[in-house]
């Protein structure tokens, strides 16, 4: 009877190992295979790092040319030091692998639209994702910069290096050491390679320089009158103090784009409905950054500042690195996934960015000769087709094939985005679509980087911010000598006014972009008179007085004010730009606050309403932690806003552009009886004070709401997040108290903003701050996945250490990895 027992053991064991190895499906979602996930040896427990974790190390590489020693300080960062330059890049790849693997290569795969094939396709938006990547033709631009990288022996040597430093690192990983999220999804890494590397940088350029409104403009100019359609999004905004200063004078035009004969009726007056797209970049990514001369300085030095506004993610988008080498010291943030230092300082100069916000997107719709897309119709002839086939791997499913259309416009090959098999889930009108995206173009972004590393003077700024094409940046600039410099750099498209605002006709070469503003035409500063350089992302310069059109969405509030506090500012120190880069003042708000007390009608307010409102006039227009002030104002506008427009709106296609926030700041200063006010559904005509304070009283019911939720303190309205890359809750950082938002410098928002403060005093010893919203780990399990966090969310800094080798011995070295041949 002995043997009925040990079939029923046997049965279960062998259950237990079945289940125990298989991925389960959980509540919907798929969870890990438990056996391997909670094994001792190999699973997540391996992943905790000891609080006393040791980094020291040493280590021998055949591909080594020389000794290369790093110095980890007490909060993780390295501090590179290379016999060889191209030695310190492959340890820089080394690095990144060991502490960054899993997001290198996840963003490397979201770029490349591989996500399906790690993550399967249970949630059809991650399918339309890959297929939204490679339509826009991610691939296809990686791999032609990928090309223009090989052509230049100094990048590809780059390059090589740091793959090869990447490669070294997965060789050492066992299945108990892969990263934590490999074990959660199920994959293992692959080997880098170049090619990743210009993935990553394209997928900046996504981020950055493909965000566009086309498809909702053109509905939008369809819908509405021309004279609505002015009224709604204006060229540029009253409040607009551009980048370069109004009354520049400029380079003489040397490019001449002349809009087509025909565009008034074809183009402008067109009433065809457009499509939009599955998914787009933040619109508010975007950035501060500024240098002020040292004669506005109280130590006598220039002072640059930096904080790009970006999604904030775990791990972040930055790693903190010096790199020293024969010809170079710098130090700043990297890209985990690139080599050099990105935006940072070395022994000479500064140097960051903001992002240019231009369009370099376009769409244009194109005539098949029939459903086969064999031949399109271009300049009165059928030309042929050229296809790219598409294999997007579904995990655990089948393949789905993708066949994208090719077609040349003029001398640009573009994709065709849209068409009767993809329509990012709205209706096409049975039409296709071709994007012409700049960053499709040859181009070699690392070369700028490179070059910036190494610069000591103007000259050497000038000469590397030059490679920059896509994505176009505001480039700012300080060096010790005491010069500052910002440059509007990018390769530019040449348009005629309102080119590209709107899909075009793309069946012969007169809606094609005509050429690139000239170089030496791009707009830029150089030690102006009023002792210091800006940008925030507004508009670049005032149209009357540039020759090219720029485009009409450019946020301008940060600018102003910016500009405001450095004319007012003297004795300026490196702590007052930290309080300037983490200011909550709402400029908008300052200039809304009086047109809405002026019109609100008190006394049509109850005893609930007038709680609220009293809230609101006593607010100081800061966006500040415990503010009740900017959440009652916040509600308010939101409410203001639909009570203004939805009415012209409610029966517009669903598809639509509405009016930029300025618009009805702007609108309203110059017209108080601004024809929008006026509800069209009812029979009297609505004024002002009817809107503000019907919308003060659609607000008040949320208000409430929000106030029994214990949300009416405006860091927890907002409940700003630093989310896990995967949206895993437990890896991210919930509910952080920080104040600012979209319109004050501090500008973070729910889930996106800076991504690094940096401010850089160019004393003969640098004196340096910096500080991101994460940590120098990807590992959840270790104490520095997180660690600046708090330190972000509440403003403070820390110094930053541009360590030298006769510090060696210094206490703020935590550990020291010795590489060699």
């Amino acid at each position: 009877m002995r043997i009925v027992p040990f079939l029923i053991t046997t049965a279960i064991s062998t259950a237990l190992v079945i289940t125990l190895n298989t991925r389960l499906t959980i509540g919907g979602n798929e969870a890990p295979a438990f056996g391997s996930f909670l094994s001792p040896q190999h699973g997540f427990w391996q992943n905790a790092e000891a609080v006393s974790e040791s980094y020291t190390a040493d280590l021998k590489f055949s591909q080594l040319n020389g000794k290369v020693d790093v110095y980890l300080d007490d909060r993780l960062v390295p501090h590179i030091f290379a016999e060889q330059e191209n030695d310190a890049y492959f340890v820089q790849g080394f690095l990144h692998s060991k502490f960054r693997l899993w997001q290198m290569e996840f963003q490397a795969y979201a770029a490349a639209g591989r996500l399906s094939e790690i993550l399967g396709n249970k949630d059809e938006r991650i399918l339309n994702f890959d297929r939204n990547m490679r339509r826009l033709g991610m691939v296809y631009a990686a791999e032609i910069a990928l090309q223009q990288m090989n052509n230049d022996p100094v990048i590809k040597s780059q390059c090589d290096a740091y793959t090869a430093g990447v490669n070294a690192y997965i060789e050492t990983l066992t299945e108990s050491t892969l990263p934590l999220e490999y074990k959660l999804i199920g994959y293992k890494p692959e080997k880098w390679n170049n090619l990743k590397t210009s993935l990553f940088l394209k997928y900046m350029s996504y981020d950055l320089a493909a965000h566009d409104d086309d498809f909702e403009l053109t509905n939008a100019k369809s819908f509405f009158s021309a004279d609505d359609f002015a009224k709604l999004f204006p060229a540029i905004q009253d409040s607009l103090d551009p980048i370069i200063p109004k009354g520049t004078i400029f380079e003489k035009q040397k490019v001449f784009p002349v809009a087509p004969a025909q565009a008034d009726s074809v183009y402008f007056n067109s009433h065809d409905l457009a499509v939009s797209e599955t998914s787009k970049p933040d619109r508010d990514n975007g950035s501060n950054n500024w240098a002020v001369s040292g004669s506005k300085t109280k130590n006598g030095a220039p002072i640059l500042c930096n904080d790009p506004h970006l999604g904030l993610n775990l791990p972040s988008l930055w790693y903190e690195v010096q790199i020293s080498t024969p010809t170079f010291n710098a130090y700043g943030v990297s890209f985990p996934g690139a080599p050099g230092v990105i935006i940072g300082y070395n022994d000479s100069c500064a140097f960051g960015f903001t992002n240019g916000g231009r369009d370099v997107r376009d769409y244009f719709e194109i005539k098949f000769k029939d459903d086969s897309r064999q031949e399109y119709s271009f300049n009165g002839q059928w030309v042929k087709t050229t296809f790219r086939v598409d294999t997007i791997k579904i995990k655990n499913k089948p393949a789905f094939i993708d066949s994208v259309a090719y077609v040349q416009l003029g001398n640009d090959i573009c994709p065709v985005m849209y068409d009767k098999s993809f329509s990012g889930g709205k209706n096409t009108n049975n039409k296709y679509y071709a994007v012409r995206w700049k960053a499709h173009d040859a181009s070699s972004e690392l070369k700028i980087f490179n070059m910036l590393n190494r610069a000591k003077n103007y000259a050497d700024y000038s000469a590397a911010v030059t490679n920059l094409h896509t994505p176009g940046q505001n480039v700012v600039f300080a060096a010790k000598n005491g010069d500052i410099a910002l440059r509007t750099q990018g390769e530019w498209p040449a348009k005629w006014k309102g080119q590209g605002d709107f899909v075009m006709p793309g069946y012969d070469t007169s809606y094609l972009w005509q050429g690139m503003i000239p170089q030496d035409e791009v707009p830029y500063q150089y030690n102006p008179e009023r002792g210091f350089v800006s940008s925030a992302n507004q508009k670049p310069v005032d149209d009357n007085t540039y020759p090219y059109y720029l485009g009409r969405d450019y946020p301008p509030y940060r600018g102003y004010i910016i500009n405001k506090r450095l004319n007012a500012m003297t004795n300026i120190t490196p702590q007052d730009m930290m309080t300037l880069q983490t200011d909550n003042f709402d400029a908008a708000a300052a200039m809304s606050m009086p047109f809405i007390i002026a019109n609100m009608k008190e006394g049509d307010l109850n005893a609930a309403e007038r709680k609220y409102y009293d809230i609101l006039k006593n607010w100081d227009c800061r966006n500040d932690v415990g503010s009740k002030g900017v959440s009652v104002f916040d509600v308010f506008w939101n409410k203001f806003d639909s009570t203004v427009y939805n009415d012209e709106y409610a029966k517009a296609p669903k598809v639509i552009m509405r009016p930029f926030f300025s618009t009805l700041v702007e609108q309203i200063l110059k017209d108080s009886a601004y024809k929008f006010l006026d509800d069209i559904t009812t029979t009297q005509v609505e004024t002002l004070a009817d809107d503000v304070t019907a919308a003060f009283k659609k607000a008040v019911p949320q208000l409430e709401k929000l106030e029994a939720a214990g949300k009416l303190d405006w860091e927890k309205n907002k409940a700003t997040r630093v989310n896990h890359l995967a949206k895993l809750a437990p890896f991210s950082r919930l509910n952080l108290p920080i104040g600012g938002g979209y319109r004050s410098i501090n500008a973070a928002k729910v889930d996106h903003g800076p991504s690094w403060r940096m401010v850089i005093s160019l004393t003969a010893e640098t004196e340096a701050y910096g500080v991101y919203p994460g940590g120098q780990s990807g590992n959840p399990g270790s104490k520095y996945y997180d660690s600046f966090v708090d330190q972000w969310a509440a403003g403070k800094y820390y110094s930053l250490w541009m360590m030298t080798k006769a510090q060696t011995g210094d206490k703020r070295i935590l550990a020291k990895m010795s590489f060699s041949k």
